[in-house]
């Protein structure tokens, strides 16, 4: 039984990102390897700050950490080329939708994109119901 390793991903100030963060590190504490991968330096340092285990920055970071994660959480943003004011580079987008790793994403975004049959849900909630419906069942599912 391996630790799992659990990127999350982030850009602009890293808000989503470390409130993810700071609630994975109360539910699971050392028991995950909690990776930021910040499409910025800002990004990546409010994570750390959030107590991930390790960090790291920018285009080839998010390419080669997405290759080696079991899990990837963010925003649904991740996934679009040139999103986040163009922060998210095509490349990146195309590494993080193409790992093989469970893909987690908290519909929140500033494109012109709309989820149909999301009901909208304050940030605290998402980052709740992401650990407790998917995280969990997801890593007893590995364990097993």
């Amino acid at each position: 039984m391996s630790t799992k390793r659990i990127c999350v991903v982030d850009g602009q100030g890293g808000g989503i990102g470390s409130a993810v963060i700071k609630k994975l590190k109360e539910r699971f504490e050392e028991t995950v390897e909690i990776v930021a991968i910040g499409t910025n330096a800002i990004a990546t340092a409010q994570m750390l700050k959030a107590k991930a285990n390790r960090g790291a920055s920018g285009e080839n970071a998010i390419v080669r950490t997405a290759r080696t994660a079991d899990v990837i959480i963010g925003p649904v943003s991740i996934l679009m080329a040139h999103a986040m004011m163009g922060e998210v580079t095509p490349k990146m987008a195309e590494a993080i939708s193409g790992s093989e790793a469970k893909k987690l994403l908290i519909p929140l975004t500033q494109e012109n994109v709309e989820i149909v049959g999301v009901a909208p849900a304050p940030l605290p909630h998402l980052i709740d119901a992401l650990i407790q419906d998917h995280l969990i069942p997801l890593l007893r599912e590995e364990f097993q």
